[in-house]
């Protein structure tokens, strides 16, 4: 029932630790999901905190849903929007965007707690060119449940019998859940490609004990039982696959030469800056890293 386990590849940002989980050498994509980084947890101190300067991307949507913490978000459409635990940031790249994410420096000068997953969701081909846009929406607006020892949030997409209000392109489904030792699941059906990763705790899948940091794959159709071992934290996701895809850096395309196009257009200044963050941004990779097809 699991076809694969990804193991997160870790990264200290400066005091920051990141965990890589998708693309994966083994696993490019489950459904639309092309990227997912986890992010933390981590224990700020006064005077650190998030600090990613402006970077553009095209031909994606970027989710952005915190477990503890807080940051900005600022974009070249003029949006200025902090993020809170249980919230979604969904920025839809489209033919082009650019936006920083930075800790308050109020916050900062306390330091304090960050924790959270980022994902990117490739946009279907004929939404790649599509305006770029922002939306926000407060955790009360998603739907939750809570049964035997279960909570969960609908965070995008559909899944049993649950819609979230969150704007997306392709079918797919985005659920958080909080287990209690001893609470059993299953992944949704009805979505070809679905996937569970555990951010805290520990959950058994078909006897296979599953740590933080793993990404379980799960084989189409199959409905494995999850247990949780302890207070878990995770995320399950998926949907349908959507086709190859390059990503290069921040870029995701169908098109080789879209993402050229998208470099050229970053180095030589033709993607604007956030209108409240554009003293500095992160420039286009000196070394060029080798584009990755994904699917």
């Amino acid at each position: 029932m699991i076809v694969d386990v990804i193991e997160g590849a870790r990264k200290d940002l400066g005091g920051f630790e990141v965990a890589r989980v998708l693309p994966h050498a083994r696993r490019r994509m489950v459904g639309p999901f092309v990227f997912l980084d986890h992010m933390g947890p981590a224990e700020f101190q006064p005077g650190m905190g998030l600090d990613v300067r402006p970077h553009p991307h095209i031909g994606l949507s970027t989710l952005t849903y915190l477990f503890d913490g807080e940051f900005v978000h600022r974009d070249s459409l003029g949006c200025t929007q902090p993020i809170r635990p249980g919230e979604v940031n969904w920025m839809t790249a489209g033919r082009g965007i650019v936006h920083s994410e930075r800790t308050d420096p109020a916050i900062k000068a306390h330091g304090g707690r960050m924790h959270g997953l980022q994902a990117w969701i490739a946009l279907p081909v004929e939404h790649e060119e599509t305006d770029p846009a922002f939306d926000h929406y407060e955790a009360a607006e998603l739907p939750t449940y809570e049964i035997g020892g279960l909570w969960g949030r609908m965070v995008a997409g559909s899944a049993f019998g649950a819609v979230s209000p969150v704007k997306t392109f392709s079918p797919m489904f985005y659920i958080h859940w909080e287990l209690q030792p001893g609470a059993r699941t299953a992944p949704p059906e009805g979505h070809t490609e679905r996937a569970l990763y555990v951010a805290t705790g520990a959950v058994e899948i078909d006897g296979r004990r599953l740590e933080p940091g793993r990404l379980a794959i799960f084989a189409p159709g199959d409905r494995p039982t999850i247990t949780a071992l302890e207070p878990t934290t995770c995320a399950c996701l998926g949907g349908e696959p959507i086709g190859e895809r390059i990503v290069w850096w921040n870029l995701v395309s169908h098109s080789r030469d879209r993402i050229e196009q998208a470099k050229d257009d970053w180095a030589n200044g033709r993607l604007a800056l956030p209108p409240d963050d554009d003293r500095e941004f992160i420039p286009l990779p000196d070394e060029p890293k080798p584009a990755e097809r994904m699917s």
